[in-house]
């Protein structure tokens, strides 16, 4: 292969996972490995109907997923946000604590919750979020979109 060639094909494959990259992650942060494959695939299709904002099949496919993985912390994260862009928020708040209880790291958990916390008008809550997301990660993408969430309440 020429030096050329290879510069070319590294571009070419930098250009598509950067691509691929904001579709990957439009829905929240994901953390669970999944072990069984039927979970993963109904997850992949749960994450599609999100995407697509089509929550109430989300919920459909997130609860066969989690029939099959009660404590996977990605498919409860998506309970909680589905349940929330429908606007029921105690069952948002409800799964959202379990993804917590599943992973109490879940930065994409926390994000979602902090907002569910500022959609409510719970600040302190959203707040106590956003310090549990700089000591977890800084300033990462959670952290500002959260913090985002808290200004633009105009509670910065």
């Amino acid at each position: 292969m020429t030096d050329l060639f290879r510069t070319a094909l590294g571009a070419a494959t930098v250009a598509a996972l950067a691509l691929a990259a904001p579709a990957a992650f439009a829905a929240g942060t994901e953390t669970t490995t999944s072990t069984a494959p039927a979970a993963q695939s109904g997850y992949a299709e749960a994450k599609a109907a999100v995407d697509g904002g089509q929550y109430a099949q989300a919920l459909k496919l997130l609860a066969a997923v989690l029939k099959a993985e009660p404590r996977n912390a990605d498919a409860l994260n998506l309970m909680g946000y589905s349940n929330r862009k429908m606007n029921r928020f105690p069952e948002a708040e409800r799964w959202y604590q379990a993804a917590l209880k599943a992973n109490p790291k879940h930065l994409g958990a926390l994000e979602y919750q902090g907002e569910l916390y500022v959609e409510m008008g719970e600040y302190a809550k959203a707040r106590a979020n956003l310090d549990r997301l700089a000591a977890l990660c800084g300033t990462c993408e959670e952290y500002t979109d959260l913090q985002t969430a808290l200004l633009s309440a105009g509670q910065g």
